[in-house]
């Protein structure tokens, strides 16, 4: 009998043909390679900040105060004569470790709530979804602003805000598959060789869920952005005068009627990175929906 169950195969995905799947579903939408390719270039830019950057972010020139753009300043200056672009590409970096830290904290949290909550169900199943549910009630931004107004705006304060604002639909998403994993043949054979509930939930049921969180946190990764951006400009984010996007759209909308630049490319680089990483949740999506690959 002992023999019989040991030798019950233990499912995992493996990663050559997650990556086959991921790849057959970009080719099938050509939009998923355009979001993979513009939020790669924007990472790379992000990156490179420090050394493609034309100026010192923190440069004034009140000379050159909100010039237009020109060969000297190709997205123009502030009211503080800021090389704009230069505060664009260093913003980047802020936002974009911002979302992620955010996003990476919500997802091991949220998963582990999901995971946990799945697996041992019951009354404790009903009380964190409950929970849960608590959470969802308040919009992502409202519960941020809740947050932040409370602690302080800070960048270590905005990561916690956005990442509690997270934390529930990383639960949701991670409890449904946890739900149905554990009712197959293979977990039942783990707890019949006596293999613990922490080893079970971490090395069989995680990486066979692991698919659905990371689709999740590419689209909420682009929902962190836009609302560190939205903290920011309401004087909730990162201090001045460290650059950030919402922040830059903040000090430009007070001088929307002469200086329109100034609001106009930190609102189109929001936009941009929002929009290639929707486009890449998709092929994410549609790479381990098997409806959406039709039914392989």
């Amino acid at each position: 009998m002992t023999e019989s169950i040991a030798a019950v195969p233990v499912e995992r995905p493996a990663a050559a043909h997650w990556l086959l799947q991921l790849r057959r579903a970009f080719n099938a939408n050509a939009t998923s390679w355009v979001g993979l390719v513009v939020f790669l270039v924007i990472v790379a830019l992000a990156l490179l900040a420090p050394l493609i950057a034309p100026y010192d972010p923190l440069d004034q020139d009140i000379i050159s105060r909100l010039e237009g753009p020109s060969a000297a300043h190709w997205f123009g200056t502030d009211s503080y004569g800021r090389d704009t672009l230069s505060r664009l590409l260093w913003g980047a970096r802020l936002s974009l470790v911002i979302g992620s830290v955010s996003i990476l904290s919500a997802m091991l949290i949220g998963g582990t709530i999901g995971i946990v909550s799945g697996y041992v169900g019951g009354k404790f199943d009903l009380v964190v979804m409950q929970a849960m549910d608590v959470l969802l009630s308040f919009p992502s931004l409202i519960m941020g602003l809740m947050v932040v107004a409370m602690l302080g705006p800070s960048m270590g304060n905005l990561i916690i805000a956005i990442a509690l604002t997270a934390i529930a639909p990383f639960a949701r998403i991670a409890r449904a598959p946890t739900i149905a994993v554990k009712e197959r043949d293979y977990i039942e054979a783990c707890r019949a060789l006596g293999y613990s509930d922490l080893r079970i939930m971490a090395v069989h049921i995680l990486p066979n869920i692991m698919a659905e969180i990371l689709v999740m946190g590419s689209l909420w990764l682009a929902t962190a952005i836009r609302t560190e951006a939205s903290l920011s400009f309401i004087g909730l984010g990162v201090r001045p005068p460290v650059a950030t996007w919402g922040g830059m759209i903040r000090e430009g909308f007070e001088n929307i009627l002469d200086s329109a630049w100034l609001s106009i490319f930190p609102s189109l680089a929001i936009l941009l990175v929002v929009f290639s990483l929707n486009m890449l949740g998709d092929g994410l999506r549609d790479a381990i929906d098997p409806k959406l690959r039709g039914g392989e």
